[in-house]
């Protein structure tokens, strides 16, 4: 091979990279951009769960279906597994509308990347590894972001209960997480959630029996675009745009989605963040950076 030859495979390969960055921002734009869209749809957290879902899961058939993926599971097992995953996110999903409804998007989007706390203690117990004594200190840190962005400890304040259903999505998501480790390997990222959500839906919908809810037309396009744009679409092309990048760089980006949703509800909300918030907030991020630069490649 020339080295003009070389040179090009080279700019070719950067340029791709530099694409598949760009991808990445643009998926975890989308990303943080939920929660403010939920913030302007009236309708309960459990029906803004509801109608992502089903939106998300109409439109990931589609794609799987135009790609012709293979939507068999290889198991019986693994088929249990995906439900009760499904189950999860159904609660997960619920749990971070209801987080921003009752408190602000800042509250909702800084309590979710405390998941990393909850991961610490539950992968090695899963996976059957050991519990690694520098992730101790992290979750130590992450507990004190947590405990500094609480305002009081008192129901009855509104941003405590936020934090409290924050804490649930994030555990909750920590679940999915780790199922989601065990079907990467075995299955296309796109049918994974299709699964997941496709039960998540099945799991709410009977929720339309006794929730009452008056929908407006706002409410119908807010929630679709939750699901089609912010998690199909944006899901879809955070899958296809990570396999170009290193695992770090995928890390890094993704724990900008709490920036971006804090950015995005002041600029359109009006929500400007406490300090306690800010510095609670810089602390969780500063580990979840730290945790990502640290990873080892592997």
């Amino acid at each position: 091979m020339s080295r003009k030859e070389n040179t090009n495979q080279m700019g070719e390969k950067i340029a791709a990279n530099k694409q598949d960055v760009i991808f990445l921002h643009i998926a975890v734009m989308l990303f943080g951009l939920a929660g403010v869209v939920a913030q302007f749809v009236k309708v309960p957290a459990i029906m803004v769960a509801l109608g992502r879902v089903i939106s998300s899961s109409l439109m990931l058939l589609a794609i799987v279906l135009v790609k012709k993926d293979k939507l068999r599971l290889n198991c019986g097992k693994d088929y249990a597994l995906i439900i009760l995953t499904g189950i999860v996110m159904a609660v997960h999903w619920t749990t971070f509308f209801q987080s921003i409804k009752v408190s602000t998007v800042a509250i909702g989007a800084i309590t979710f990347s405390t998941f990393p706390l909850f991961l610490t203690f539950l992968e090695p117990l899963v996976f059957h590894e050991r519990i690694c004594a520098g992730n101790i200190v992290k979750t130590i840190l992450l507990l004190a972001g947590v405990m500094i962005t609480i305002p009081e400890f008192s129901l009855d304040n509104d941003m405590t209960v936020g934090i409290m259903w924050g804490m649930i999505c994030s555990l909750t998501y920590a679940v999915m997480t780790l199922a989601n480790r065990y079907f990467s390997e075995r299955y296309v990222g796109r049918v994974i959630c299709l699964y997941e959500q496709g039960t998540a839906a099945v799991v709410l919908l009977p929720s339309l029996l006794w929730v009452q809810a008056q929908w407006r037309p706002t409410d119908i396009l807010g929630v679709a675009f939750t699901g089609i744009i912010c998690t199909a679409f944006a899901y879809s092309l955070y899958v296809t745009a990570q396999k170009g990048v290193k695992a770090q760089t995928a890390g890094i980006i993704s724990g900008m989605e709490t920036v971006y949703g804090i950015l995005y509800a002041l600029i359109f909300l009006g929500e400007v963040p406490a300090i306690r918030e800010i510095v609670g907030g810089v602390v969780i991020l500063g580990v979840a950076l730290c945790s990502s630069i640290w990873i080892k490649e592997t």
